[in-house]
């Protein structure tokens, strides 16, 4: 514990998914090399090394859930897998040799801003540092949701997120509920079904599911890409442009998405038979307001004997009896959660300590926002990555990544030319005009006008999860930091006492 006890680097990375893998990258590019990574756990991966679950895998094509800068010609499938994924991290990782920055089983327990130093003072399960910038790149999805239920301490069964799924649990001949219908939720169903001797699936909300059209991609394909790099661009480029283009209908004409609604339903009459059933499954939303998800197998799934389809939330457990708000009673072996997780409640806002002695979830307590959805006020040289309103709704979440490094490179090199001890704190007014925008804008949006309840939403209904526009649109207004939008802070020492605080300077 002792070992790193008194360290000092330039940068912090706290995680070690798509976000921090990407940052430490950025680093090294722009030529900084005093950096570590924090990781909680003993590898990299983030999400993709906490999903495990059976059938787990994304619904983003993989040619476009890459890094640009690290292309991937052997993707074996156009939806690639969680371990395909993972090993691409691990790849990465490897390539760009980061594995000296890495520190694992490192959880960060408490950041706190020093202003007098002008750096942060972290607190790890393996000991202390500090930093002059701290990049968070914890995500949206590191801690699983698990709602309260009455009697769920007292369940016999086995029980389990999806997200820490019990790998040595045999579901083999089970009699198991699945609670949820969400992202998770849609690929474990038809991946366990078979298995199982009884599936009882508590559905809250119905999904639009749209097929997946997934398969294997050929040998020749990946040889044409190993060989002339130029084509995976090109495949990457199509699958972007195809979807900018989608990005009108979900935040300017959500009236449009009538049509993709027929195609959803089309999807569910092929392996839906039973009219009752099919009313269950039918949302009463417009689609996009909660996440299109995409699968071939779910409705066939479903459609089995040993599916029942509960449309209710899960309300009570009597012994190994589970019991819905509608009354249905069900006795099964095991419980698994697909509920989603801490989204507009960020678990790393807990521990994060500002200039005024407040912790970030104090700040964002009626809601989240960030300057470009990057930097919150009175938190100097403090970055997050995939921050408020930067999530999307129909494509790559490493497109919105890179963005954000983009950033994070320029604010270093801000750091770089202002020299010294310097930090840089976003104004409040600047953060409030950017949330004013986005919000305003986001007014008109499918995930604001289609009728639903989701988890881009937070307690006050506020949509502090989603960027109402494309990433050719956020990669501009990223490109660089406009320091007008920021204090920059230096040290003052007072001549009659010696000591030292904090004063804005003029740039």
């Amino acid at each position: 514990m002792a070992e790193h006890e008194h360290e000092h680097v330039r940068v912090a990375v706290v995680g070690s998914g798509f976000g921090g893998v990407g940052a430490a990258v950025r680093l090294r590019r722009e030529g900084v090399t005093d950096f570590v990574v924090l990781e909680r756990a003993d590898s990299v991966g983030g999400t993709w090394r906490d999903n495990s679950y059976p059938g787990c895998a994304c619904d983003v094509p993989s040619h476009l859930y890459s890094f640009s800068f690290a292309p991937n010609p052997d993707w074996p499938r156009t939806f690639s897998g969680q371990e395909h994924i993972r090993a691409y991290l691990e790849r990465v990782t490897d390539v760009f040799r980061l594995r000296p920055h890495l520190r694992f089983n490192s959880e960060v327990k408490k950041m706190t801003w020093d202003g007098q130093e002008l750096r942060w003072e972290i607190e790890t399960s393996s000991g202390r540092l500090t930093a002059d910038l701290v990049v968070s790149a914890t995500g949206p999805l590191p801690d699983p949701k698990v709602p309260d239920i009455p009697g769920l301490d007292t369940f016999p069964g086995k029980v389990f997120h999806s997200a820490r799924w019990d790998h040595d649990y045999d579901l083999h001949g089970k009699r198991v509920a699945m609670v949820g219908t969400g992202a998770s939720a849609i690929q474990i169903v038809p991946a366990i079904q078979p298995d199982v001797a009884k599936l009882v699936l508590f559905q809250r909300t119905p999904p639009w599911v749209m097929p997946r059209i997934d398969r294997a991609i050929t040998g020749a394909e990946r040889r044409l890409h190993r060989a002339v790099p130029l084509t995976t661009q090109l495949r990457r480029g199509l699958l972007w442009g195809i979807r900018e283009l989608q990005v009108q209908a979900f935040t300017k004409h959500p009236n449009e998405l009538g049509l993709v609604e027929q195609l959803a339903k089309r999807n569910m009459a092929r392996a839906i038979k039973d009219p009752a059933l099919r009313a269950k499954l039918t949302p009463d939303y417009r689609i996009g307001c909660k996440r299109i998800l995409l699968s071939s197998d779910y409705y066939p799934a479903i459609a089995r004997p040993n599916v029942d389809v509960v449309a209710s939330g899960l309300s009570e457990i009597n012994g190994s009896t589970v019991i819905a708000s509608d009354g249905t009673e069900t006795e099964v072996d095991a419980i698994v959660f697909g509920t989603g997780f801490h989204v507009t409640d960020m678990p790393i806002a807990e521990r994060v300590v500002g200039a005024e002695g407040r912790t970030l979830a104090e700040v964002w307590k009626d809601g989240m926002e960030a300057l470009r959805g990057a930097s919150a006020a009175g938190f100097p040289n403090w970055m997050t990555i995939i921050g408020p309103n930067t999530g999307l709704g129909n494509s790559s979440m490493i497109l919105m990544i890179e963005s954000q490094l983009n950033y994070l490179a320029d604010f270093v090199r801000q750091l770089d030319v202002l020299g010294g001890r310097v930090a840089l704190d976003a104004r409040p007014s600047a953060v409030h005009a950017w949330n004013r925008r986005v919000q305003e804008r986001m007014k008109r949006t499918v995930w604001n006008t289609g009728g639903c309840t989701s988890w881009y939403l937070d307690a006050a209904g506020r949509n502090t999860t989603i960027w109402p526009g494309t990433t050719g649109e956020f990669r501009r207004a990223t490109r660089r930091v406009d320091l007008a939008e920021y204090a920059v802070l230096r040290p003052r020492t007072d001549v009659r006492t010696g000591e030292q605080d904090t004063v804005e300077a003029a740039v």
